[in-house]
């Protein structure tokens, strides 16, 4: 069983993206090594809190912090060193939900799912 995390904002047809947990946390791994150490704390906290976080568990991200979060997604994606185009894509589109959040002045969601 895998576990993934659905995100408000998304842009599929119901406004929501998923990703694995696992690839969040390897972002997390970019996010440390791209980002000055003063600024990445909270990113590199809400990309890695799904690993530890119980099926069910919800996250809300007030949008000041989703439009600060989505400057710094888009610089781990495009991050030269991010060679992996499937992580470079989860980044984007984190990137463009947080984006999304905050230009609406709605909070961003995260929630922790599990699949079979």
């Amino acid at each position: 069983m895998s576990s993934f995390v659905t995100t408000s904002h998304g842009a599929d047809f119901f406004g929501e993206d998923r990703h694995l947990v696992a690839s969040l946390a390897s972002l997390a791994d970019y996010a440390r090594s791209c980002l000055a150490a003063d600024e990445r704390d909270q990113l590199v906290q809400l990309l890695t809190g799904p690993a530890t976080a119980e099926v069910g568990t919800e996250q809300t991200i007030p949008a000041a912090d989703a439009g600060r979060l989505a400057i710094q997604l888009r610089r781990v994606a495009r991050n030269r060193y991010l060679r992996s185009k499937r992580l470079a894509a989860s980044a984007a589109l984190l990137a463009d939900a947080a984006a999304r959040a905050a230009a609406d002045g709605e909070p961003w969601h995260w929630r922790t799912e599990a699949t079979a």
